[in-house]
């Protein structure tokens, strides 16, 4: 049986954070998921085989995440707003997220705001970048390095890694209607960040603000990864 569950790792206050390296076919990861029975008819009409495989993961490691936190089995669901969320009275927050062999996700206590995001590290997002950065985070990215970045990838590993930063942030809010350039803010600090790191982020929502830590890693090379509770 293929088990590549990677790592879960508590982080402060009691989270989980966990990683699959997915190996696997669909056909290896729908007797790993318990209660199948249940995801058959929320499995996404255009899932592909590795898309599928990539939405089995994720749900086959929140399973594992619910058994290391000692929380009972729950089916994962999604809101009309596409948020996961979990079934069952005082059920844990969670956020899920997957890119190319990656899958991700994050559990916290009921009532914890939570968000995750998984990105394979390519130009897509440099070349989008004035779709979800304002005027004030593109000038700011002219005085930014990322440590140990890979040689003639670096602008597109920080750019990745900003639109992680963005999704993540997205996730956390929770809401539709949200503008990237707007509502989602990145405070982007001069000079060499560290890998990992934290990054200073605003929601800037109907009229109010409120202040997060962004904090970024890169799970394997040629990958970013940002998170926030």
């Amino acid at each position: 049986m293929f088990m590549p569950l990677h790592s879960i790792a508590r982080l402060p206050g009691g989270p989980l954070l966990g990683l699959w390296h997915l190996t696997e076919t669909p056909a290896d990861l729908w007797p790993q998921l318990a209660g199948a029975a249940a995801y058959t008819p929320l499995l996404p009409a255009r899932a592909d085989g590795p898309r599928q495989a990539q939405w089995l993961a994720g749900r086959v490691l929140v399973q594992q995440l619910l058994a290391a936190a000692g929380a009972p089995p729950a089916t994962l669901r999604n809101d009309e707003t596409g948020r996961p969320f979990l079934l069952g009275p005082a059920a844990p927050a969670v956020s899920i997220s997957h890119s190319g062999e990656w899958a991700a996700a994050l559990l916290a206590p009921a009532g914890v705001a939570v968000g995750i995001d998984v990105e394979a590290v390519r130009d897509k997002a440099q070349r989008i970048a004035r779709k979800f950065l304002n005027d004030h985070e593109l000038a700011a990215i002219e005085s930014i390095t990322l440590a140990d970045a890979a040689p003639g990838s670096a602008s597109q590993e920080l750019f990745s890694l900003l639109w992680s930063a963005k999704e993540t942030l997205y996730k956390l809010a929770g809401q539709r209607g949200i503008i990237f350039r707007e509502n989602l803010l990145l405070d982007l600090p001069a000079g060499p960040w560290p890998v990992p790191g934290i990054l200073p982020a605003r929601l800037q929502i109907n009229g109010a603000i409120s202040r997060h830590q962004i904090c970024y890693l890169r799970p394997a090379a040629g990958y970013v990864l940002t998170y926030c509770v």
